[in-house]
């Protein structure tokens, strides 16, 4: 379809929209991956304190 790399990478006419919208596509599936890792990561820290505070007061209670 396309006889050179240069109109490969001009889409038609198209590229800004085409590659633009790989772009931002790639961009929102980074950051919801970062994100993702966020929660856990913040998940697994409140997990561990509770489980701190748990064995603590266990050990109070004795």
């Amino acid at each position: 379809m396309w006889n050179s790399p240069a109109e490969f990478f001009a889409m038609g006419g198209y590229a800004l929209y085409v590659w633009c919208s790989f772009g931002v596509g790639l961009l929102v599936l980074t950051l919801d991956t970062l994100a993702v890792r966020a929660r856990h990561q913040s998940i697994i820290k409140r997990l561990r304190r509770e489980a701190v505070a748990d064995q603590f007061d266990q050990e109070v209670r004795k």
